[in-house]
């Protein structure tokens, strides 16, 4: 195995015009690539890799392709999306986003300590496989249940839950916030945290300590935004 990543830069469109600005600049038939697949092809005369994915929650691409041509590429794409309201955003932006959608990120959400049952990520897990590395582990889990699940909240008093903030039920503290911030598509304050799982139901209150005063919050459905499929 190598690593290759040096040989690459990435570039993400997203939004609800990605394809169509996208599309400007590759021969690809962009409408045939299915969520999570991907194909080879020339984008504003590079040689690259176009996946449909991304880490916002809305349609949208990812190209992959040597770091030469990154300006070009850039420059081409907000050439072609300047009409179309294409815009530049940086990891702050889209960390919102994915906290919108409820997409775990690592080293927050998910790392060794926790594992896909208790995150909501069963689904990513083919536990009819013969073997793989934890396998036995999450099969007794899923057997005996897990004691806490992630799962998100909305803040109800006035504040903003962030990153690593207390997290109290019944006055006292359990946990902490594992990703928190307002969301700009939702205008108010979400978060998501650890709980008991006997204590995870959609309705359910908590608190979360912000500068020392706990400030109401309540368990809601995920994911927090859902985006038009029009």
């Amino acid at each position: 195995m190598e690593d290759n990543s040096d040989q690459y830069v990435q570039l993400a469109v997203q939004g609800p015009r990605a394809e169509a600005i996208l599309q400007r600049l590759t021969s690809l038939d962009l409408a045939r690539i299915e969520f999570y697949w991907f194909q080879r092809g020339e984008v504003a005369g590079a040689e690259a890799i176009v996946s449909r994915t991304g880490y916002t929650g809305e349609d949208g691409f990812e190209i992959y392709f040597p770091p030469r041509h990154a300006e070009r590429v850039w420059e081409a794409l907000f050439r072609e999306g300047a009409d179309e309201g294409l815009r530049p955003a940086g990891l702050a932006a889209r960390n919102t986003l994915r906290l919108e959608m409820k997409y775990a990120l690592y080293g927050n959400d998910i790392d060794d300590s926790t594992t896909p049952l208790e995150a909501g990520l069963s689904w990513i897990v083919k536990m009819a496989k013969s073997d793989f590395i934890g396998r036995e582990a999450l099969a007794r889990q899923k057997e005996e249940g897990v004691a806490r699940k992630l799962v998100g909240f909305e803040m109800v008093g006035r504040g903003i839950a962030r990153d690593h903030y207390p997290v109290l039920l019944d006055g006292k503290p359990i946990t902490e916030v594992s990703s928190g911030s307002f969301a700009p598509s939702l205008g108010k304050a979400v978060g998501l945290a650890y709980l008991p799982a006997a204590r995870c139901q959609v309705g359910q209150q908590l608190e979360i300590e912000i500068r020392g005063k706990p400030i109401e919050a309540v368990v809601v459905p995920t994911p927090f935004y859902r985006r038009s499929e029009g």
